[in-house]
């Protein structure tokens, strides 16, 4: 088997065909996050063209750091790379780490982050460590993916049954939910989000980030905005990215009130809906673990989707 990666060969169109073609694109793989990266850490991304035998197979996209023409050199790949439909076996990926390798070695001066977009085991492992990447001591990320192709019926039916008890009483308590895809309502969620961490003091994306990302993904109506209110005073808010055909849930915040009234349920339930019509097919959750947030993790598990266990990160 032959594997290749031709960069920057395709134009933005023709990038983003094959993007929107891909089941569970990653948010970090989008060409508008890769946008955001590099007016915010003067990175440069590097668009791949993935070729299996000749035949195309994948995409991988990579930020990319220099200074005195590369002596030192920095090489970033998140959650990718991302495979088309038939593609993205262990051999397929062994494949691909071999021309990683042979692309970007090892050096003094090189610093490698890869984070490979595939379920994590002994067998990728193997695959990458005799490539030439060294584990690091990262433990793999994990997610859930909702699939946005199944029926309501099928949505509810796999809620565990305290998030299904949360949803219907958000459902009696006179909620309405409105969705804004203009940044009309960015301000306001990033004053509520930005207090709230800094009371409880937990992790989450910074306000340059998401100002950032903000940039690259409102023109296109990428990001979306849902807020819940009740007698028309919003109560909570939540952000999802679209990228692809899938969209990632970035970050939320709930005042007393939608706490009391379970209100971020019932708008990551609308969530879904919209996104299905808009025609996106998976939905990202976002990040989970045991260690630091136990609570969340629960949170996103009881809405049923599925949890995949990433590889952790390589050197």
């Amino acid at each position: 088997m032959t594997c290749t990666i031709k960069w920057n060969v395709l134009t933005f169109s023709e990038w983003k065909q094959r993007f929107n073609q891909i089941r569970r694109s990653t948010l970090l793989q989008s060409y508008p996050y890769a946008q955001a990266q590099s007016a915010l850490h003067n990175q440069k991304p590097r668009w791949g063209l993935i070729e299996i035998n000749g035949q195309e197979a994948g995409l991988v996209q990579i930020m990319e750091a220099g200074l005195f023409k590369n002596i030192f050199h920095a090489i970033i790949i998140d959650r990718g790379p991302l495979w088309f439909n038939g593609f993205g076996t262990l051999e397929h990926m062994r494949g691909f780490a071999g021309a990683l390798q042979r692309e970007f070695p090892a050096r003094f001066g090189r610093r490698r982050r890869f984070m490979p977009e595939m379920e994590s085991g002994a067998a990728l492992g193997t695959i990458l460590t005799e490539a030439g990447f060294k584990p690091q001591a990262a433990k793999p990320y994990e997610t859930i993916w909702i699939d946005l192709t199944k029926s309501e019926d099928i949505w509810l039916k796999n809620l565990k049954s305290g998030w299904r008890g949360a949803l219907r009483k958000a459902q009696k308590c006179g909620i309405t939910i409105e969705w804004d895809d203009s940044g009309a309502h960015f301000p306001w969620l990033m004053k509520n989000y930005l207090i709230d961490k800094e009371e409880k003091n937990y992790d989450g994306p910074s306000l340059p980030l998401l100002t950032s990302l903000a940039r690259y993904f409102i023109p296109n109506k990428e990001m979306m905005i849902g807020r819940a209110l009740i007698d028309g005073k919003p109560i909570a808010g939540i952000l999802l990215l679209c990228h692809g055909g899938a969209a990632t849930y970035q970050i939320g915040w709930s005042s007393q009130k939608g706490r009391e009234t379970a209100a971020h349920h019932l708008l990551l339930w609308e969530a879904l809906c919209v996104l299905q019509a808009k025609g996106l097919t998976d939905f990202d959750l976002g990040g989970v673990n045991e260690d630091t947030a136990k609570g969340v993790k629960k949170f996103k598990s009881g809405m049923g989707g599925e949890l995949v266990h990433i590889s952790g990160l390589y050197s």
